[in-house]
């Protein structure tokens, strides 16, 4: 009996201690059964020129990879590696092989065989090998301008109109040396593009290029030759009084959120001058920015000028700083033309388009925007009253709104601005019809006979 017994308990204890390694098999991550997750940050497509990021995750880690490139050339490797210290998670640079220059084919295989550091598999580990073919393109995209403006004045505007090709584009832009990307819409025929450009106030300097990019990361960059006209615009050195900051500012103060609490006149003044017209024009920009994605095939634009018999008051482009006892207290730049002729005088753009906002816009008042079209908007600044809504079609020469002092006036006037892609341009350049023959409408009937023709 007592050995029966004995028995009995040493076979519960080898069962148990079966049992025990059986879950702790199962259970532990040094027997766990998961191959390594390899991933690779492509697209599809490889120049053989700049390295593929590879990643591989592993829950033992990983113990061994061998990376190779498969072509009608054969197999090569491009890594091998048995780790001492296994790695749960390693990030690859994938390198092009030397033969990547004489290199023909348009598709190659990147294999990648990974062994983890598991137990699992007797003591072999968890082996994986994954496959990425890859199509190869060694060509960089093709762009040739074929017409733009003869040249661009500092806070004016330029016209291009250039054609781009690629099997396998991705996109296209153009940069200017203030690092603002402009975006081209497409132009009467396939391949075929065209943009608005404008050399911002604030910069001193102007270059621009056209890029265009491909999905292998092959890049080709086009400078656009305008002819660089300096413009110097006026300073101006504004005394601030008293009864300034304790007429119009303290009542702008109750006003915005941005100067609640604070009491100090002359600080009032710099969070309207600066922060808040900041936000304003943050808002201005957003919605200037918007470039619509249909083709363009002709562009006429009517001189603008939205107020008849009106006397400019202030310039555009005029940079303030602004005085308090003699001590510079605060600067902007004024990114408009002051108009004025009787109190409410209604405002009738010569151009239709689409109002892309109809509403209060703090230092502008009540200020509806319109959008154009080829990503030129015009802006209407101060008005008492605003006779359409965000949304609206308007056609030329409707009352749009009339001219009042809402926002940061002092007096009856409207506030015109033109803008390029959210960049404020030189209104006059589009009130005059010549400006606008030259630089616009002869660019693109130019190019239009050049694109027919070939």
């Amino acid at each position: 009996m007592g050995r029966n017994k004995s028995k009995s308990t040493l076979g519960i204890i080898l069962l148990g201690l079966i049992i025990a390694a059986v879950v702790y098999v199962n259970t532990s991550l040094r027997f766990e059964k998961n191959p390594a997750v390899i991933t690779m940050e492509n697209n599809g497509y490889w120049n053989l020129e700049k390295s593929l990021e590879l990643n591989i995750d592993d829950e033992s880690g990983v113990k061994a990879y061998k990376i190779t490139f498969q072509s009608s050339e054969g197999e090569s490797t491009l890594a091998y590696e048995q780790l001492i210290d296994p790695a749960k998670s390693l990030k690859l640079e994938v390198k092009p092989p030397r033969s990547a220059f004489t290199l023909k084919d348009n598709e190659v295989t990147v294999s990648v065989e990974v062994r983890d550091a598991s137990s699992w598999n007797f003591l072999k580990g968890n082996t994986v090998i994954k496959n990425f073919n890859i199509s190869i393109d060694k060509r960089r995209p093709s762009t040739s301008i074929i017409s733009n403006s003869y040249g661009i004045q500092k806070g004016g505007a330029a016209l291009v109109i250039f054609k781009a090709t690629d099997e396998n584009l991705k996109e296209i832009y153009i940069e200017t040396n203030t690092q603002k990307k402009f975006i081209p819409q497409t132009f009467y025929k396939e391949g075929y593009y065209i943009s608005l450009l404008a050399w911002p106030i604030t910069s001193d300097s102007f270059d621009a290029k056209i890029i265009a990019t491909d999905n292998a990361g092959n890049i080709k960059k086009t400078h656009i030759p305008l002819y660089l006209k300096a413009k110097k615009y006026k300073l101006s050195k504004i005394k601030i009084s008293d009864q300034f900051l304790k007429g119009k500012i303290a009542d702008l103060a109750e006003e915005f959120q941005e100067t609640q609490g604070v009491f100090d006149p002359i600080e009032q003044f710099k969070i309207i001058n600066e922060t808040v017209r900041a936000k304003n024009e943050k808002l201005i920009h957003s919605l200037a920015s918007v470039v619509s994605e249909e083709q363009v095939d002709n562009f006429n634009i009517d001189k603008m000028y939205p107020l008849k018999n009106a006397k400019v008051v202030a310039s555009f482009g005029d940079h303030r700083k602004y005085l308090y006892e003699g001590k510079e207290i605060s600067e902007s730049y004024h990114l408009g033309l002051d108009l004025a002729s009787n109190a409410m005088a209604s405002i009738k753009p010569q151009n239709g388009g689409k109002v892309v906002y109809a509403d209060y816009n703090g230092l502008y008042g009540n200020m509806p925007l319109i959008d154009h079209g080829l990503g030129l908007y015009t802006l209407y600044g101060h008005c008492s009253s605003v006779n359409v809504n965000t949304g609206d079609e308007t056609s030329a020469k409707i009352s749009i709104a009339n001219t009042g002092k809402s926002g940061y006036a002092m007096g009856d006037h409207l506030h015109f601005g033109v803008l390029v892609q959210g960049v404020e341009v030189h209104p006059e350049e589009w009130m005059d019809t010549q400006w606008i023959k030259l630089n616009i409408t002869d660019v693109i009937n130019e190019s239009k006979k050049i694109i027919d023709k070939s």
